[in-house]
């Protein structure tokens, strides 16, 4: 897997430090899409096909981002990957009859997903900025989309009602599925390939001079007022 460029990191830094800049004390997904796309020249798609949310060319990128307290030491991130419904899509009304059948049908839905955007794009990836902004440390990491085999997991149900996935071979904890919300977690290992990095924190604009700068006039301005 490649490193990120130099002169892409330097484009998001650009762009994190340019939002700061505008007041805002945390990077949304939304934030990170549009950063991301700057960054590379790419497009963020209003609506997602499938899992592409950025797309270059024929590339395509699925973004996450992750709060983490110590983003540069991480070895393991858990990233939301959005919310599969069993019940919408395979009519599952009762999860928890068959969690082995439920779990199947959660990765299905991320598996039909995946196929969604590989149909239209040459390859899908996942880009995580794993973020603290309060030390403004970041981490960016990228790894292929993958489609996942459903018979190589083994399901449970944990304390608190959640549905976990687990790798058959080495019991290795992959997946969560919370059954009241379907939201869908992936356990990702961070790869020696992440980019590290920091940025300085910014003096916030100020409105009037900002307003200036950008030339403002009230003819910009038009009331029409109530009926």
């Amino acid at each position: 897997m490649a490193e990120f460029p130099n002169s892409v990191i330097y484009e998001i830094s650009r762009w994190l430090i340019y939002n700061f800049a505008t007041g805002k004390t945390d990077i949304s997904g939304e934030d990170w899409g549009n950063i991301f796309a700057e960054a590379i020249n790419g497009e963020h798609l209003s609506s997602p096909l499938g899992l592409a949310d950025v797309i270059y060319g024929k590339q395509a990128w699925s973004l996450k981002s992750v709060k983490q307290a110590k983003p540069h030491t991480a070895n393991t991130i858990r990233v939301i990957s959005g919310r599969n419904s069993p019940d919408y899509s395979y009519g599952i009304n009762d999860p928890r009859a068959d969690i082995q059948k439920t779990g199947e049908a959660v990765l299905n839905i991320w598996n039909e997903r995946v196929k969604i955007a590989l149909d239209q794009f040459d390859y899908l990836r996942t880009g995580v900025l794993v973020r603290n902004v309060k030390t403004l440390q970041f981490t960016l990491m990228e790894m292929p989309t993958q489609q996942y085999i459903p018979a190589e997991y083994v399901w449970r149900e944990n304390k608190r009602g959640n549905f976990e996935g687990y790798t058959k071979v080495s019991d290795m904890h992959k997946f969560t599925w919370q059954p009241h919300g379907s939201q869908f977690t992936v356990k990702h290992i961070v790869p020696a390939s992440a980019v590290r990095f920091s940025v300085k924190k910014p003096p916030i604009l100020d409105f009037e001079e900002t307003l200036q700068q950008i030339g403002f006039e009230e003819g910009w301005v038009t009331i029409k007022g109530s009926k």
